[in-house]
């Protein structure tokens, strides 16, 4: 079968294109026939051999996967069934989505949502089910129509399909971006404002800022974070999901013993099934995008190279999904 294989020899890490071997399963395995997957700032990162994403090589990139069973050893899945897998340990040190089969853990696999095909469920992937669970902890916290919510990494996958799912939802966005010329597109997905990260910046070394938005959706980490925690209203809600800024948090305790602002952690990778298939099946109903074809870069097998330098280059826009077969 074809995949793409990273492979580690010597000290360097090369990526290609190559046929494989296609995979047997045992007990409670799957073989998924893969029809699309997508590419990932982590895909982008195992693909140059980050020892924080893939340590076992050669290996197969890809941390989601759409397609239909092939085989299934599991009692809970029967073959023909569409499932999506994403997160848990696919694509980081197992053999991930960008193959023409896939073996995964049947533990691991979601039954499709009838109202999703399998293109539009990579559209989201493991961006769109974080974008979920950051939506959700906000309505959970009190946000309803019109509330005012700040997103950074705006034009990325998560930031963008934050963008939709709230304008969906009538919240009041506002997108931060690096990328000012993207500044129609973040309007045509739903953004009410768009401002630029140096703007958004300034007064950085104030301790507190103007009250201005009822939440703030981050996944960037760092300095952004810091100064997003600033800006809320009393009683705001943060989630954070990303650290392409930077992983460390250098702030104050005032947002949070002044304002009651409550910081909350998304993690997609581990969070229970029951949570990701309750995700998933907004996702196809009350958070489903009518802009989904907008957000979306179809690309296949030769494409991947290419997309992977724009990501690690910062230079990514939206959601890149990867037609496999």
């Amino acid at each position: 079968m074809k995949a793409f294989v990273v492979e580690k020899i010597g000290d360097k890490f090369t990526s290609s294109i190559k046929d494989v071997l296609k995979p047997k399963i045992i007990k409670n395995e799957l073989l998924i026939k893969v029809e699309y997957s997508s590419l990932n700032y982590k895909d982008a990162l195992s693909s140059i051999g980050h020892a924080g994403v893939s340590r076992n090589f050669p290996h197969i990139t890809g941390i989601d996967l759409a397609g239909i069973i092939e085989e299934s050893k599991s009692p809970f899945f029967k073959k023909g069934e569409k499932v999506v897998v994403t997160g848990y340990d696919l694509g980081m040190n197992t053999d991930g989505g960008h193959s023409e089969f896939c073996k995964v853990p049947a533990s691991w696999a979601i039954k499709i949502p009838n109202s999703l095909n399998s293109k539009e469920i990579m559209t989201y992937g493991t961006a769109g089910l974080t974008a979920a669970l950051s939506v959700n902890e906000l309505l959970k916290n009190g946000l309803t129509e019109h509330s005012k919510v700040l997103i950074s990494g705006s034009t990325g996958g998560v930031g963008s399909l934050c963008v939709g799912i709230l304008n969906r939802l009538n919240m009041n966005v506002t997108a931060i971006t690096t990328k000012i010329e993207k500044k129609e597109f973040l309007h045509s997905i739903g953004a009410s404002e768009v401002i630029s990260l140096e703007d958004f910046m300034q007064n950085s070394s104030k301790a507190m800022l103007k009250e201005e938005f009822d939440a703030f959706i981050d996944s960037v980490g760092g300095d952004v974070l810091a100064q997003g925690l600033k800006k809320l209203k009393y009683d705001g809600v943060a989630t954070c999901c990303g650290l392409t800024a930077s992983a460390d948090l250098n702030t104050n305790v005032y947002p949070f013993i002044l304002r009651g602002v409550r910081l909350i952690g998304i993690d997609s990778v581990e969070c229970k099934l029951e949570k990701k298939e309750a995700a998933w099946q907004k996702l196809g109903s009350s958070f489903k995008l009518d802009c989904l074809n907008e957000i979306a870069n179809e690309i296949s097998f030769d494409d991947m190279q290419k997309v992977y330098k724009e990501l690690l280059d910062g230079k990514a826009v939206g959601r890149y999904v990867v037609k496999i077969s």
